[in-house]
């Protein structure tokens, strides 16, 4: 698959695969993050490890995951400035008859409440059902994240039911929503 096809453009944003010229651009808006301003956002972190190497292997393993349908990791820029602002990420979890797949999200706190994670979300979700070729996408939300649960709804996904002990994290398992979308819903 041609991984220029996997850009989108939206009113306010371009949502694609990750370059290796976009480091610079990248780093700069991490290290201008704010604190963490609650449980599920990592906020500002070290990024001393994060060198320019280290940024062009990351690319060339998405880029491998990609040829895999693994994983589809996709920058949000500001169309007007360039400036990241996050990603979107969708993940094959079964083709065969299925054609499904997961989405995650994640916003840089500087640029929360001004609607592009609902934006791009919903640019990203063309680009799942059109490109990418999934039938269904589901995202799968922790019970108390009312921020990624809200976008979800927003972006017209709809609740089908609450997994229990469905992911492990912290070194326990815990329970998480699931909103979905099929492609005909899109």
């Amino acid at each position: 698959m041609d991984k220029r096809s996997l850009s989108i453009e939206t009113a306010r944003l371009i949502v694609r695969p990750f370059m290796k010229s976009d480091y610079h651009n990248w780093l700069r808006e991490n290290m201008n993050k704010l604190p963490s301003q609650h449980k599920y956002d990592l906020g500002l972190q070290d990024m001393s490890e994060c060198t320019e190497f280290w940024f062009h292997d990351m690319i060339e393993k998405q880029n491998e995951m990609m040829d895999n349908d693994e994983v589809y990791i996709l920058g949000i820029f500001l169309k007007q400035t360039g400036a990241y602002i996050g990603n979107v990420d969708f993940s094959t979890l079964m083709r065969l008859s299925f054609h499904w797949g997961r989405v995650g999200y994640t916003l840089n706190n500087t640029h929360w409440r001004q609607g592009y994670g609902k934006e791009a979300v919903r640019g990203a979700l063309k680009i799942a059902f059109e490109k990418i070729n999934y039938h269904r996408v589901e995202a799968h939300i922790n019970l108390d994240n009312v921020p990624s649960i809200k976008l979800a709804e927003g972006v017209g996904m709809k609740y089908e039911c609450t997994r229990k002990g469905f992911i492990h994290e912290n070194g326990k398992w815990t329970d998480n929503h699931v909103f979905y979308m099929n492609a005909e819903d899109y």
